[in-house]
């Protein structure tokens, strides 16, 4: 009988595994996978080197947000030409799906 309940209880604790397993880095509807994630990420971190490397955007002013490879720039810069410009720094970025351009022109 306890060899029965210690292998019925090790079937469980293996089930329960490959199901966390199976759906710990899925996506849904609502969240991002795993992979996704550090897609994104990646994505952030290039967008924000380009910026920050250019000498007429102020990289510093300008926040960007990654979600399915979609961009999102918020913040301040001086002129419309920095706006502009930014924006199409993100867009050659490679994996940038495209670009929401909240960038305010102060």
């Amino acid at each position: 009988m306890k060899k029965l309940i210690g292998n019925l209880g090790a079937a469980i604790c293996l089930g329960l595994g490959i199901a966390v397993i199976n759906t710990g880095c899925s996506g849904d509807a609502y969240h991002r996978s795993t992979g996704t994630y550090l897609d994104d990420k990646t994505i952030e971190a290039k967008v924000k080197s380009e910026l920050l490397a250019d000498p007429d955007v102020k990289g510093l002013a300008v926040n960007v947000e990654v979600n399915n490879g979609r961009v999102q720039l918020s913040g301040f810069v001086e002129t419309l030409a920095q706006k502009n410009h930014a924006a199409e720094l993100a867009r050659n970025v490679q994996g940038v799906q495209w670009v929401k351009n909240d960038l305010v022109v102060k």
